[in-house]
């Protein structure tokens, strides 16, 4: 794959080898295609594993107050004009009025 400057791993680069049987009868034909299908499945649960590690590892849960100040994001503000690239982040700080949930929050927008 030289275009992309990299050789992308292919489905058969990740089996192992000593899994695999092939064999012209169906029954071995089964059982090794039952054995990569496990052998895929434990290695999304593997994959699925670290990910949750690593997340959990370095992710902090907010600990907002009433009272606290907080910035609002704009990702989602279609009504602010001009350039894209030019608009603000984030706005604010603003006043949390009221608690809803452990990650959403009332504020007080006026100001």
């Amino acid at each position: 794959m030289l275009e992309k400057g990299w050789n992308p791993r292919l489905p058969a680069d990740t089996l192992r080898k000593d899994l695999i049987e092939i064999h012209p009868k169906a029954s071995s034909f089964k059982i090794m295609l039952d054995k990569v299908k496990h052998h895929a499945k434990q290695s999304m649960n593997d994959a699925f594993d670290y990910a949750k590690q690593k997340w959990d590892k370095s992710h902090k849960v907010p600990d907002f107050k009433v009272g606290d100040l907080v910035l609002v994001s704009t990702l989602n503000f279609n009504n602010i004009k001009g350039p894209k690239k030019l608009k603000d982040s984030y706005v604010g700080p603003f006043v949390i009025v009221a608690l809803h949930g452990t990650n959403a929050v009332q504020v007080e927008l006026s100001g």
